[in-house]
């Protein structure tokens, strides 16, 4: 049945694609319209309330064990070894330097879940994620430990194991494009929608939006997690809208009157060529929208300094776009933007510092925005990558890996907490040297490669359900959800990991 499920999806996809287009009489912005015309029926959303889920994509695969470093000294020890530290816990080879960890040093309310059931585990972040510790310390922020894809749950076992029918992994495990779009969408490269998508679908089929265009917004270009069956994604970059210039300029081509005159033949001309016409109606959308977007935004910025990268300057247009959200006519939206530069095989020490603090400092403005708004409670920012990298060094760098690490901020988190299991880091062999696999080597598929302990569909199923989606509207989001089980200790909430309050 795993194998079956994203065909599936696909198939319900498009048939009702089809439907709508049928509907339409071909006219494609009639089908877009009537997504706003579902009944309001299961989704669960007093009347008057707003959430927005936003997606940090970190591009290239994120190594996980520079991310969140161990620091009880038994696991740092394993750590440095494996990574090629220094005596005395200093840095070397791609460890971290102990000492350097005090600042980012995470107190969680308890302890992490270990898989072994080691006492004391500790866990700092990277040394320039100090703004994320902090939300972590004050309850803002939680950590949901090796997630990754799965179509079923896994152990290493399975994972070796040739009946690749009964124990299914994710297509085209450690490439780059592929593992992107599973996180995405649940299927490789080539996916027409995302779970993103299907959330503004979910959405617009119950009323909450007056309008699919604003439903979905990218500010880091096209990106499969944001297209659903109805909720079709709308791109802007960090100045706005992205204008028609021929319409919309000063001039063009050298004439002053030439702009107005192509914005007066776009909203008023007719064809009777069907496929010219339905042109003209998505240009006419696409000013229109502009219009809109350009009068959200034309309200006071929230007062919070953002960096100046380009990472601070997407999440600095997502901030006002949700300032503005009553001016889209939406309560429900979702977002996606992205920073690059994590497919670090080579000088990880270096370069991966600057890009972690550069995530760490976005996301903590990117809440002080919500505060400043009052929109804290109403809004989630969540981490999502290629994949985490292997544990061990390749000299410089790290390699593609599996499950990885991701943080969840927001006001309505149940933050200062870990969520999953804590990763045995290593065992030794009988002449007590590092060794990255057997006994523990269930939790480890080779080089220190992590075997997720908790699906992304999971980690995806507690943001929707927090976002309103029902649990029998669930599988209609995630194609493989109904593969996993009620987790440990929750048995009113399926698929709930419990990181939301």
């Amino acid at each position: 049945m795993a194998h079956h499920a994203t065909h599936d999806a696909q198939r319900r996809q498009f048939l009702r694609r089809t439907a709508q287009m049928a509907l339409g009489g071909t006219a494609l912005p009639l089908a877009l319209n009537m997504a706003a015309m579902g009944e309001a029926a299961a989704f669960n959303a007093p009347a008057g309330d707003y959430k927005a889920l936003v997606c940090i994509f970190l591009t290239g695969g994120n190594d996980y064990a520079n991310t969140l470093v161990p620091f009880d000294d038994a696991n740092y020890n394993l750590y440095s070894t494996i990574r090629g530290g220094g005596a005395g816990q200093t840095a070397g080879g791609i460890a971290l330097a102990k000492s350097s960890l005090a600042a980012t040093l995470l107190t969680p309310l308890s302890p992490p879940l270990d898989s072994q059931g080691q006492a004391g585990r500790q866990f700092a972040l990277h040394p320039s994620m100090t703004a994320l510790a902090q939300l972590f310390n004050t309850g803002k922020m939680a950590v949901q430990l090796n997630v990754g894809p799965l179509v079923k749950p896994l152990t290493r076992t399975q994972y070796v194991n040739a009946d690749k029918r009964l124990y299914p992994r994710p297509r085209q495990l450690f490439s780059h494009n592929d593992q992107q779009s599973v996180w995405q969408s649940s299927s490789p490269e080539g996916a027409k929608a995302g779970w993103g998508g299907h959330l503004g679908d979910k959405a617009l089929e119950n009323s909450l939006n007056a309008t699919s265009v604003f439903t979905n917004i990218s500010v880091a270009g096209n990106a499969v997690y944001l297209s659903g069956d109805m909720a079709l994604q709308y791109q802007v970059s960090t100045g706005g809208a992205i204008k028609i210039k021929a319409a919309t300029a000063s001039t063009a081509l050298g004439h002053a009157a030439l702009p107005a005159a192509v914005y007066s033949m776009l909203h008023n001309q007719t064809s009777a060529h069907k496929l010219e016409n339905e042109y003209l109606a998505i240009t006419r959308r696409a000013l229109d929208s502009e219009t809109t977007v350009s009068a959200a935004l034309a309200a006071p910025a929230p007062a919070t300094v953002f960096p100046a990268d380009a990472l601070g300057k997407q999440l600095q247009m997502v901030a006002r776009l949700i300032q503005g959200h009553t001016v889209l006519g939406v309560r429900r939206q979702v977002y996606f933007v992205s920073i690059g530069g994590f497919d670090l095989h080579d000088n990880l020490i270096r370069d991966h510092g600057g890009l972690l603090g550069s995530v760490s400092d976005a996301m903590a403005a990117f809440y002080n925005a919500t505060v400043a708004m009052g929109l804290e409670r109403q809004v989630t920012a969540f981490t999502a990558s290629d994949f985490g990298r292997t544990l061990t060094s390749n000299g410089d760098g790290s390699d593609h890996g599996w499950g990885g690490h991701h943080f969840v901020v927001g006001g309505a988190v149940n933050g200062q907490r870990f969520y999953g299991e804590a990763p045995p880091i290593n065992v030794t062999d009988g002449a007590g040297s590092p060794k990255v696999y057997a006994p523990a080597e269930q939790w480890h598929v080779g080089q220190g490669r992590l075997l997720p302990r908790t699906s992304v569909d999971q980690y995806a199923a507690t943001l929707a359900k927090w976002f309103g989606v029902t649990d029998a509207e669930m599988p209609q989001v995630l194609a493989n959800i109904n593969n996993f089980g009620v987790p440990a200790g929750r048995p009113d909430y399926p698929w709930d990991l419990g990181f939301m309050a």
